[in-house]
């Protein structure tokens, strides 16, 4: 991680106990060799347990982690950063459109049925991860679910605030198909609606 990037996470850290006086031992470990070696996991895609040598070791990184997870830090340094990008791209901080996609997955005979569904559009039995970004691209949410559930429903969940849309909206699956009616003859046209 270089100096300017520390810089943007370094405020979004939680202070340790000692340095503000309520008590506890000072860390072993700088957060930024923490966060480096947290970058390094996700983006080389290893197990924890093959972290390098060159990096604390690995049960104290995965409990650093784990602890700012709880805390919700991870989160929020996602969201920050991919705010700054939107702001570099002439774009609002939040987004007002999402794009949710989905991907089914077949399950294994270890995975539980309640886990489970039947996708009929892929006829795959298993799962389906729906990802929802912002129109540039930029992740949003990730949601796990059962085989059978929709992107519709997925979105339901995810923004239950948004409220439903009208059952002839578009994006519903049931829009009005306005045909002429069978009785017209060549020529005639039908009125419109």
């Amino acid at each position: 991680m270089t100096d300017e990037q520390c810089a943007v996470v370094r405020d979004a850290l939680p202070v340790p106990a000692w340095l503000e006086g309520r008590g506890g031992q000072p860390e072993g470990y700088c957060h930024r060799q923490m966060l480096d070696a947290i970058f390094y996991v996700t983006d080389n895609g290893i197990k924890w347990r093959a972290m390098p040598a060159d990096f604390p070791a690995w049960d104290r990184v995965y409990a650093f982690f784990r602890r700012w997870r709880g805390q919700g830090l991870v989160k929020e340094l996602h969201d920050r950063l991919r705010g700054q990008v939107r702001q570099a791209e002439g774009r609002a901080v939040e987004p007002t459109a999402a794009i949710i996609d989905s991907q089914s997955v077949k399950g294994a005979a270890s995975v539980p049925a309640a886990t489970r569904g039947y996708g009929g559009g892929k006829k795959i039995n298993g799962r389906r991860r729906h990802v929802i970004t912002d129109c540039l691209g930029l992740l949003l949410v990730v949601l796990v679910t059962a085989g059978d559930v929709t992107d519709r429903q997925a979105a339901g969940v995810l923004a239950p605030t948004a409220g439903p849309l009208p059952k002839d909206h578009p994006g519903m699956g049931r829009q009005r198909i306005h045909r002429p009616p069978r009785h017209l003859g060549e020529g005639e046209t039908p009125p419109h609606p």
